[in-house]
């Protein structure tokens, strides 16, 4: 069992490293620095982030280069999603109210645009915008910061370890672990449990970042928050998978053709009270 705890402050959350071992002070400064950069690239919510600069005016933008697996997710979640699940989104949710001063008022909400017809990406880590736009990786970013964070720990030698940033969960270890499924109306119960050993948990809901009528999951075609799902709970052998599906997953009806796509196990919950999982879901749901 882990017997070493670092609690602290990133990306706007509260993450918590739980180790059989203790992380070093470098360890623990290359971990800082690491999410620091991610935050300085990809954060909307700072005027000085790479991201901050595509919103104020189009160019060509270079990315980090670990920007590939994160856009190439996006991509696919984009085709396979009807164009729902885009990193475009940023400006509605701006103009609901979820901005960078949490305004949390709506305004009148503007049409998103085609992310084809707005951006070129050179499949490497080069953008060119034709005009300003939004781009939010929330739908994916923090699972994928998790796993540079597990990179970092298991090159130091850290292999037996828990990384929770807010719900987003990575375990590495011999011993599997045991994860409640909240229940999204009700902080105080679970509806299951999943049985997670060197895989990834990540879960998305409705009543999180939630104000007035709006939560933090739209969908561009309607722009309105989906109401049909309410939550859902993804595991995958890493964090960058769960967290894009568990966004993915209120976007669509069928799962088909993600799961034809994607390696990932899920349960998700309906407004009407229903919860569907997938065939090879380990844990349990409780009646």
């Amino acid at each position: 069992m882990p017997q070493h705890k670092l609690v602290f402050e990133a990306l706007g959350t509260q993450w918590t490293i739980e180790s059989l071992e203790p992380l070093g002070d470098t360890l623990q400064k290359d971990v800082m620095s690491s999410l620091a950069t991610f935050d300085k690239t990809y954060s909307r919510f700072r005027d000085d982030s790479l991201v901050g600069q595509m919103a104020a005016q189009s160019g060509t933008y270079k990315f980090p280069d670990d920007f590939r697996p994160l856009m190439a997710i996006y991509l696919k979640c984009y085709e396979l999603t009807d164009g729902r699940m885009t990193p475009l989104i940023g400006s509605a949710l701006e103009q609901a109210g979820y901005d960078k001063s949490y305004r949390l008022r709506a305004q009148e909400l503007s049409a998103i645009p085609d992310f084809h017809e707005v951006i070129s990406w050179d499949k490497a880590r080069t953008v060119t915008t034709s005009r300003p736009v939004t781009f939010d990786i929330g739908a994916a970013g923090k699972g994928y910061a998790v796993d540079k964070v597990a990179a970092l720990l298991e090159g130091a030698g850290i292999d037996t370890y828990v990384i929770d940033a807010s719900g987003d969960i990575r375990h590495q270890g011999d011993k599997q672990d045991t994860v409640g499924l909240e229940h999204p109306t009700d902080a105080s119960k679970v509806i299951g449990v999943a049985h997670l050993q060197n895989q990834s948990l990540c879960a998305s809901a409705s009543n999180r970042r939630r104000w007035g009528d709006f939560h933090h999951i739209f969908d561009p075609h309607t722009l309105t928050p989906v109401r049909d799902v309410v939550a859902s709970w993804v595991v995958a052998d890493d964090t960058l998978i769960a967290d894009a599906m568990a966004t993915a997953l209120f976007l669509v009806k069928d799962t088909t053709e993600l799961m034809k796509t994607f390696e990932f196990s899920y349960v998700r919950m309906f407004a009407d009270g229903r919860v569907e999982h997938s065939a090879n879901f380990k844990g349990e749901l409780f009646p």
